[in-house]
């Protein structure tokens, strides 16, 4: 990673990746009619692989002394033309082992493909903005894939984001932890790659924690990060950071948890103060599964939660257990079974003591934390000052994520948000409210709605909302005061042609009279939020060019630049 890359507002802008040094066209070694080997040039620090997102994926080993694999990712190197590039640090690596799959292995002669053309030898790499709807207050990634937040915690300062990333693609695969880093929840920082995948598996989702009193023996405040090894089967594993969750040494007797089920994943590790033991929570198919341990490496199973509550459209995934208040409030995303199709996530409200956690809702209740189509893996940062509950989530659908009209990176995360309580009839629920260091980012008032603002919506009574621009692309948001509804339409919003299931209307409660609306925009997003943080929604948009325009019946707007 370029140390001198020029920090940006809340992402480091990514960007095709170009060779900037002299390119000479490599001369494939042909084993077959789908392999062939190339040696890498070792005096360049990166090989820049050309990606064509519609080839299949190649099987790639990389080779290094002793004629030993060193890594394995899976590439879609181009065949006909290259989309974009993205880079391999050479490292150990002497030689580029390569498989093709698909049917192009066998539709003309593997030596024309387009990749040996493309591939480039540099020791740096641009990563230049070239994407129109690249957020530019929303954490991405640099380029490539990003899915679930993982790992997230407060120390020193510094909020810690790992997330599920390809570095190898703008497309699901070789799960890898990236991390990023900021001091106030805006402005991110890029860093080098956490946890790569290892001979037992590719890193799932996952946890960290601060150790302050050295349970598992790696120094005080030592911060040990949980994850899924996903090989054959999903295990779980732990790695230690010793200078502050830079870089992890992975345990030597991973894995610490096995258990015999296909989908048995994204490790949630927090501190159980009232029996003095660490608490593991584990998706498992359909329900959570709850594990203990004295010393973080030893665990034991204590219960499990969920086999008739709540909804069960699809597999549990991504747990999260948070005290809020006097409350307990186990957070669980669903994929698929979400409200309007796809992936979301819904929570349970109750009681935990440190072995079983009891639900006070009657089993059939689903509650949703986000009635939008983009807001999933919802896990909340670790050791957060002051008490608080700070959460970030995902800003996609697995209905279409891997379709939407981006190419140099694929996925955002959400402004961060606080999570409290509040009673509606004899039912308690979550609030969501964006985190106060979203404050700062709001500038002067200005007249007119652009890409990148904040509106602020006085209701009274009924409310109806249309940001627009010349080009005829509007999204429309209505408040029905007797129903106690919001909803968003964004099935006229700009591009919705990649996928069946993005062009919709979301509606939420807002359990209660909706006096004031939140909507933070930024390019390619709009959250929405009850100013009493009784309602939260957030939907992705893809307009061909900003909405300037605004119109709002029974209701008065405020708008703020986003500086």
């Amino acid at each position: 990673m370029n140390n001198n890359m020029k920090k940006t507002m809340i992402s480091i802008v990514a960007g095709v990746l170009m060779g900037l040094t002299a390119q000479a066209q490599v001369q494939p070694k042909v084993l077959g009619e789908n392999h062939a080997m190339v040696r890498l040039e070792s005096g360049s620090k990166y090989v820049l692989l050309p990606v064509e997102e519609k080839a299949e994926n190649a099987s790639v080993r990389v080779i290094g002394k002793d004629n030993q694999c060193v890594r394995r990712p899976n590439v879609r190197l181009a065949v006909d033309h290259a989309d974009y590039y993205v880079p391999l640090e050479i490292k150990d690596g002497q030689v580029l082992d390569i498989i093709f799959h698909g049917d192009r292995r066998t539709k003309g002669a593997i030596k024309e493909f387009a990749c040996w053309k493309e591939i480039k030898f540099s020791d740096t790499f641009d990563t230049t903005n070239r994407e129109k709807f690249r957020p530019a207050y929303h954490h991405t990634p640099q380029y490539g894939w990003m899915n679930d937040p993982n790992g997230m915690f407060y120390k020193d300062g510094e909020w810690h984001l790992y997330y599920q990333y390809n570095p190898y693609g703008s497309l699901w695969e070789n799960m890898t932890w990236g991390h990023s880093v900021s001091k106030d929840l805006i402005h991110w920082e890029a860093l080098p790659l956490a946890i790569e995948a290892d001979a037992i598996g590719t890193i799932f989702s996952g946890s960290c924690v601060v150790d302050k009193d050295n349970t598992a023996g790696f120094g005080r405040n030592a911060v040990i990060a949980f994850y899924t090894s996903a090989g054959e089967a999903q295990t779980q594993s732990m790695a230690y950071s010793t200078d502050g969750g830079r870089t992890f040494n992975k345990y030597e007797k991973n894995p610490v948890v096995t258990f015999n089920a296909p989908d048995f994943r994204d490790p949630k590790v927090f501190w159980y103060e009232g029996t003095k033991r660490w608490i593991m929570m584990l998706a498992v198919g359909q329900e959570m599964q709850i594990w203990s341990s004295a010393n973080l490496k030893d665990w034991q199973k204590e219960s499990s939660f969920g086999s008739e509550y709540g909804n069960h459209g699809g597999v549990w995934e991504c747990p999260d257990m948070l005290k809020i208040e006097d409350k307990w409030v186990l957070i669980c995303n669903i994929n698929p079974g979400g409200p309007f199709g796809g992936s979301a996530t819904q929570y349970f409200v109750g009681d935990f003591d440190g072995k079983k956690f009891t639900c006070e809702s009657m089993p059939k209740v689903t509650k949703w934390l986000d009635y939008g189509k983009d807001h999933y893996a919802t896990v909340s940062f670790s050791n957060a000052p002051d008490g608080r509950t700070v959460v970030l989530a995902w800003m996609s659908n697995w209905q279409y994520a891997n379709q939407v009209p981006t190419r140099q990176f694929r996925s955002a995360n959400s402004i961060a948000r606080d999570l409290g309580l509040f009673k509606d009839g004899e039912e308690t629920y979550v609030s969501v409210t964006p985190s106060k260091e979203n404050l700062a980012m709001r500038g002067a008032k200005i007249k007119n709605p652009s890409s990148t603002c904040e509106i602020v919506v006085d209701v009274k009574g009924s409310m109806e909302l249309t940001l627009s621009n010349a080009k005829g692309e509007q999204v429309v948001m209505k408040y029905d005061a007797q129903k106690q509804t919001f909803a968003m339409d964004r099935k006229q919003s700009g591009d919705v042609s990649f996928s069946e299931a993005f062009p919709i209307e979301t509606v939420a409660p807002t359990h209660g009279a909706l006096k004031q609306l939140r909507l933070f925009i930024d390019h390619s997003s709009i959250e929405a939020f009850a100013g009493d943080g009784k309602m939260a929604m957030t939907n992705l948009v893809f307009p061909s060019e900003p909405y300037n325009m605004i119109k709002v019946k029974g209701g008065k707007a405020t708008i703020y630049e986003i500086k």
